[in-house]
């Protein structure tokens, strides 16, 4: 694969809108030829990336970008809203967590298994964040 190939995409920060970002990062990556085990983990990725905006921010849209670059994968998801706090990894159904039963709270610790590399960076205009996570692939076969 030769050079940079880059996808953007923006879309309303509800609960609907998780499903439509797999759909678009599915579209472009088959259409890229990028092989089904990286589509998948790439979906579930979106998917995590996009619930976390959706579910701890306020803000009323999300911005998505799929960047390939030789044998990575690049994908960032960026809120415009503000939340409580920088996107951090925590362990499910901690005493003191909102979720006792464990049933949430582990969608950057399923990014983090996937990804070869994650990370956050404050939004450009101070505020939201944008979480980004790296996916390596070694053959582009479907």
């Amino acid at each position: 694969m030769e050079g940079i190939l880059r996808d953007a995409f923006h879309l309303p920060a509800i609960g609907a809108s998780v499903s439509e970002a797999r759909r678009r990062v599915l579209h472009r990556l088959t259409e890229w030829n990028i092989g089904a085990l990286v589509r998948d983990d790439a979906q579930l990725v979106i998917s995590e990336l996009f619930t976390n905006a959706v579910k701890h921010t306020d803000s009323d849209k999300v911005d998505c970008e799929l960047r390939v670059a030789g044998v990575r994968l690049r994908l960032e998801v960026a809120d415009r809203g503000g939340g409580p706090g920088r996107p951090r990894l925590r362990r499910a159904g901690r005493r003191g967590a909102p979720d006792r039963e464990g049933e949430s709270g582990r969608g950057l610790t399923i990014v983090a298994a996937l990804a070869e590399e994650w990370g956050v960076r404050p939004g450009g205009d101070g505020r939201g964040h944008t979480v980004w996570a790296e996916l390596g692939f070694g053959c582009s076969a479907p």
